[in-house]
């Protein structure tokens, strides 16, 4: 085998003559009241602090490595230090409880102080005191002095501006110390994987996706600048005007297909007979146009005009029907009533009759004895004879009105009857009428049916021919975005190509890593692709297993510490590592991870980091003591968790 030619060892070089980390926190202070001693003082160092919950007879969890965690980010600018559920139940054990630290930025000692309970006073102050702001003495800061601390000496307003989605202040700082302070609930299954839902962090992280959270990882690491990112978000914008326009083009085709199919079926004609593209549209436009010649040009004797004179034709037949209808109508309703004057004219008759037979013998007022007429007018006890004459003139009368209504009754049924064959013949000269009215109205709306469908089709095919120009348009507009799009990126990659001092030493440091923490002639890279940032480990081949993607992301957290103990990142030499081991690290590897961790401590004579790790499994035996353990902690009893407290 051919031998390398350059030894690969992990040789920090410090940036000056720097003495101490630029940001560390030296103490972790907890209070269950402002008036009782603290629950717990946690001191801390430059270099390895190790949390170690031993898992004793399986209980090693519970005894409150994460929430330890969390705590410090809480300190350190996180909006929260625990889910929803815990954060209740710890407020509703400590009231009044406290959470302080002392953090080191450029030297200055910030004491800051946030409640755990029902306070919500927050704290930041430059070389202050925890146990005077304990007291409550002083006016409320809030978190923000400690924030744009940070954000302007460390991370400084020109990289915070490359860092997506500044919808808030402090972003880039918070978006930075959810990168050095990944959740334990990641599993680091993914170098971007920062913050889980399940952690309830409330991290401005959390709305970053995996392009953005690059960009900022980039930005944090000097492997990026302002012009790439003005690319970047120019070609963002050009995707969504790509995007547009591929719909657009979609549609634009399935329309012109559409119609090109319905203007094929009108002229009976199939596409394979047809042309293709422009001088197809020609010929159905020709097409619509001679078929609208022609139906201009049809003559008039086929009645179309007379159209008019028929429709009166007809509406007078319809009338005339209407008047015999209404004649026989009436004489119904007379036939239907003479007979019943006739009847009551007869009932008459047997009355009047009698009345005259009465007035010829009438019977004498006295004795009621019928006495001749011509007595009685000599009689001097009659003073009143009745008038026979009108007697008889109405028993006539009755007689002739018998007679009349008999005769208007044969008059009246005579006049029905000779309107029933009269009738029938007005209903079919209106049939006749009607018919050939709605003939010629059919072939006047078929002609004009006829007139529409053709000048539709010239709309048609001219509609079509500018579908067909304007997805030309459209498709040459797309194509000059794609083309637009692949330059902008081809500029990117020759910016990243440009930025690559700061990756290639980060492949270095990452690469040295890899070697030292594996053996066995390993190597590791990192290469930026268009898909993201590519981690590999070559051992015999590209190894990729659940523990080997873990080691990716733990060495390449730790190849940006190296990174910035020498001054060449924009986020500070600090990390915390939440149980790395339940990540499927073996347990040799995880021993050597303690041990390079050692060893970067004598880079500058004196430790210029700060890691912080959590774990079950056993440190080495020789970090399970001071300096190196910061405190060890236990699921059981309650009073060796963090909190000394069963919540």
């Amino acid at each position: 085998m051919q031998p390398e030619l350059f030894q690969r060892t992990l040789d920090d070089t410090p940036a000056g003559d720097i003495k101490a980390p630029r940001l560390w926190v030296r103490r972790l202070v907890i209070w269950e009241a402002p008036d009782k001693q603290p629950l717990r003082d946690i001191p801390l160092r430059p270099g390895m602090n190790i949390v170690w919950t031993p898992d004793d007879q399986g209980i090693g969890h519970g005894g409150g490595k994460t929430l330890f965690c969390r705590l410090l980010r809480y300190c350190l600018g996180e909006n929260t230090f625990a889910p929803e559920e815990q954060r209740d139940s710890i407020a509703s054990a400590f009231l009044n409880a406290y959470v302080g630290a002392e953090v080191i930025l450029d030297g200055v000692c910030w004491a800051i102080l946030r409640p755990l309970g029902s306070r919500r006073r927050h704290f930041a102050v430059p070389e202050g005191q925890l146990e005077e702001l304990i007291k409550g003495e002083m006016s409320s800061t809030g978190i923000e002095p400690f924030l744009n601390a940070v954000e302007n000496k460390m991370i400084t307003s020109q990289v915070a501006e490359l860092v997506p989605g500044r919808k808030q202040q402090y972003l880039a700082w918070q978006v930075a110390l959810a990168w050095l302070t990944r959740d334990q609930e990641c599993r680091f299954d993914h170098v971007l994987d920062w913050r889980s839902t399940q952690s309830d962090s409330d991290s401005p992280a959390r709305g970053l996706n995996q392009t953005e959270k690059l960009e900022a990882l980039r930005a944090f690491l000097k492997a990026m600048t302002p012009q790439e990112q003005s690319l970047r978000q120019e070609i963002s914008k050009q995707d969504e005007v790509k995007g547009k326009l591929e719909r657009e083009t979609d549609h634009q085709r399935w329309e012109i297909q559409r119609l090109r199919q319905a203007l094929l079926e009108a002229f009976s004609v199939t596409d394979d007979e047809l042309t293709q593209g422009s001088m197809g549209i020609a010929l159905l436009r020709d097409a619509a146009h001679s078929r609208l010649a022609k139906l201009s040009d049809v003559p008039s004797d086929q009645g179309v005009t007379n159209v008019h004179e028929a429709r009166d034709a007809y509406e007078s037949a319809k009338n005339a029907v209407i008047e015999i209808e209404k004649k026989a109508e009436r004489l119904g309703a007379e036939i239907a009533i003479i007979p019943n004057l006739i009847a009551r004219i007869e009932g008459e008759y047997p009355s009047l009759q009698l009345a005259l037979s009465e007035t010829e013998s009438f019977p004498c007022p006295i004795c009621e004895v019928p006495i001749d007429r011509v007595l009685a007018d000599g009689c001097g006890l009659s003073h009143k004879l009745p008038d026979i004459d009108a007697c008889k003139q109405r028993l006539q009368q009755n007689r002739d009105d018998y007679a009349n209504e008999k005769e208007r009754l044969t008059v009246k049924r005579r006049e029905l009857n000779q309107l029933k064959p009269e009738l029938e013949l007005a209903k079919q000269k209106k049939d006749i009428a009607e018919a050939r009215y709605r003939k010629l109205d059919d072939a006047r709306h078929s002609q004009e049916n006829s007139l529409y469908e053709a000048k539709r089709l010239i709309d048609e095919s001219e509609r079509l021919e500018h579908l067909m120009h304007h997805q030309q348009q459209t498709s040459e507009k797309l194509q000059g975005v794609i083309e637009n799009i692949e330059n902008m990126r081809q500029q990117v990659i020759d910016l990243i190509n440009r930025q690559a001092s700061a990756l290639s030493e980060l492949n270095e440091k990452f690469d040295a890593i890899i070697n030292s923490l594996i053996k066995d002639d390993c190597s590791g890279s990192i290469r930026l692709t268009g898909k993201g940032l590519n981690l590999t480990v070559q051992m015999g081949g590209n190894r990729s297993t659940s523990a080997i993607d873990s080691l990716k992301v733990v060495a390449f957290d730790l190849a940006a510490l190296c990174l910035a103990i020498e001054g060449k990142t924009n986020i500070p030499a600090f990390l915390i590592h939440d149980s790395p081991r339940e990540a499927d690290l073996g347990l040799p590897l995880y021993d050597r991870l303690f041990q390079l961790i050692r060893d970067l401590e004598d880079v500058g004579g004196s430790p210029l980091f700060q890691y912080i790790i959590t774990t079950t499994t056993r440190p080495p035996t020789e970090f399970q003591v001071k300096p190196w353990l910061a405190v060890r902690l236990s699921g059981s009893p309650a009073s060796e968790r963090l909190l000394r407290n069963d919540l």
